[in-house]
């Protein structure tokens, strides 16, 4: 999106501010930079102004709970009890501690999906750097937590299935499966939002102040669909790595 699209002026003021001491540091630890004024491209800048936000939101606020909430309190529990439902749906009881994981890389994925409908930003899920970073991020994090639950030994041998004659062509079949899942988490958040956002530029194009507010009311849509859709995708990995040995058993 960022070739399609003129650059972003908060992006600019982002590199005028940071960049600089940025590449700073990065020259401290013998990292080379091309351009210390332009350091951080679009869809990273906007990241970490998400990330920023979502502490805010969520993080700090988190601090002051009081036992009789206000509205602010009561709808930020609203979201966290929807993330949790989810989990425990899928999970159970015991997945209540997958919540925290669940409930960041959802909110990130939504606030990154939702902000490029706001002027002067971007979506940085358009960009597959950042949808791959957050697939291999649940890729890792289930892997671990089916290691962390079974032990690596027990863990591995899923892969191989019930039966142990079929092990030698369960094993590739067990390991195409799990890497091709990064892949397609990646691709289907990348695919929709990129496609989304391209529409809304096309028609911005075409009559800027009218023509694209259907098109971005879809986009709200979208945006929240493909975030329940990675949820959903995440809870079931998880799900699927820290019960398969009770289902073989």
């Amino acid at each position: 999106m960022e070739a399609l699209a003129h650059s972003l002026f908060t992006v600019e003021l982002f590199n005028k501010l940071f960049s600089k001491p940025a590449a700073a540091l990065l020259k401290l630890f013998g990292i080379p930079v091309a351009d210390p004024n332009h350091l951080f491209p679009d869809y990273l800048a906007v990241c970490i102004l998400v990330s920023i936000l979502i502490v805010l939101l969520f993080g700090l606020t988190s601090r002051r709970f009081k036992t009789i909430p206000s509205r602010y309190q009561s709808f930020l529990e609203t979201i966290i009890n929807i993330f949790e439902g989810q989990v425990v749906d899928i999970i159970g009881e015991e997945g209540k501690k997958y919540v925290p994981m669940i409930a960041t890389i959802g909110l990130f994925v939504l606030f990154n999906n939702l902000i490029g409908l706001v002027p002067g930003f971007m979506s940085p899920t358009s960009n597959l750097n950042v949808t791959l970073g957050c697939a291999l991020t649940v890729f890792v994090y289930y892997h671990w937590q089916g290691i962390k639950t079974q032990g690596l030994l027990k863990y591995l041998k899923h892969f191989m299935g019930p039966i142990p004659l079929l092990a030698p062509l369960l094993i590739p079949i067990e390991i195409i499966s799990h890497f091709s899942r990064p892949i397609s988490l990646s691709i289907r958040l990348f695919g929709n939002i990129f496609a989304e956002e391209l529409l809304i530029l096309t028609m911005i194009s075409i009559l800027p102040y009218f023509l694209p507010l259907p098109f971005m009311a879809i986009a709200i849509f979208t945006a929240l669909i493909q975030a329940f859709v990675f949820v959903l995708l995440s809870c079931i990995y998880i799900s699927g790595a820290v019960a398969h040995e009770e289902e073989h058993e």
